[in-house]
């Protein structure tokens, strides 16, 4: 797994962190907004998806996502989701500094984090533990978390309702005549917008949204069905291509706070 330091010296400039908690007992959505400070939202439990950089991103428990400040994101959650999000004013080297990406946040860093959160602190003393648990951190492969989205209207109408309802088991044919498109086209814009073919694509779909739901506890059998397999043991072969290991593999790096459980395969 590649690891690159967050500033060029290795240390990055921290003028100041907060964290906030978020419980959705419903499902909730944060529209399209910036934010003048980086962002980094981790800790997650449940299904908690973010479109940032042209690209949707599940954001898995054993991962932190980092969006710089001034990247337009949204944000969804599931009924039952929880996940912590630091507000981080900092001077950090690329490429946290202009894209999305995932990095570790390993326990320490939570562990400082949350403490900044409860606690008050003598100002010199926060100031080093902001450094330190920003200076924790660090990026790694998000591949196996993103998703590219299309960006033609008809696709992506397309990419919204398969990750809204990824079990929907539509043909291209009758995609294609839902947005007035032909199939030809249809597939050929999808490879060329997101690099995958339509069947990859809506794998990978069903893996990600899949990722959330084993996260928030839900059984291999129920979560095969939610995403669109009727046969577990289909499902299980499908996540093992993709990721590299078996769903139930990844539940127990969960469980065990195993943060390479994302490697993935593809």
């Amino acid at each position: 797994m590649t690891r690159q330091a967050l500033s060029h010296s290795g240390q990055p400039t921290v003028r100041g962190v907060y964290t906030a908690y978020f419980e959705c007992a419903t499902p909730a959505t944060w529209t399209e907004h910036v934010h003048p400070t980086h962002e980094l939202l981790w800790g997650a439990r449940g299904v908690l998806t973010v479109e940032a950089d042209a690209a949707f991103f599940a954001v898995p428990a054993t991962l932190g996502l980092w969006i710089p400040a001034g990247v337009p994101h949204a944000v969804k959650s599931t009924e039952g989701t929880g996940f912590f999000c630091s507000h981080i004013d900092a001077d950090v080297a690329a490429p946290l500094d202009s894209r999305t990406v995932a990095v570790t946040v390993p326990t320490a860093a939570q562990e400082l984090l949350r403490h900044m959160r409860t606690f008050d602190m003598e100002p010199e003393l926060r100031g080093r533990s902001e450094e330190l648990a920003v200076a924790l951190l660090d990026v790694v492969d998000a591949r196996p978390m993103l998703l590219p989205m299309p960006s033609d209207p008809r696709l992506e109408r397309i990419a919204r309702a398969l990750l809204d309802d990824p079990a929907l088991d539509r043909s291209l044919e009758e995609w294609g005549a839902e947005v007035a498109i032909s199939v030809r086209n249809l597939s050929r814009l999808f490879h060329k917008e997101t690099g995958m073919t339509f069947a990859q694509w809506r794998i990978h779909a069903r893996v990600r949204v899949a990722l959330g739901l084993l996260a928030a506890g839900y059984p291999v059998s129920s979560v095969s069905r939610r995403v669109g397999y009727n046969n577990p043991s289909a499902f299980v072969q499908v996540f093992r291509k993709v990721m590299g290991h078996t769903p139930g593999w990844y539940v127990a790096s969960l469980k065990a706070g195993n943060h390479q459980s994302l490697a993935g395969s593809e």
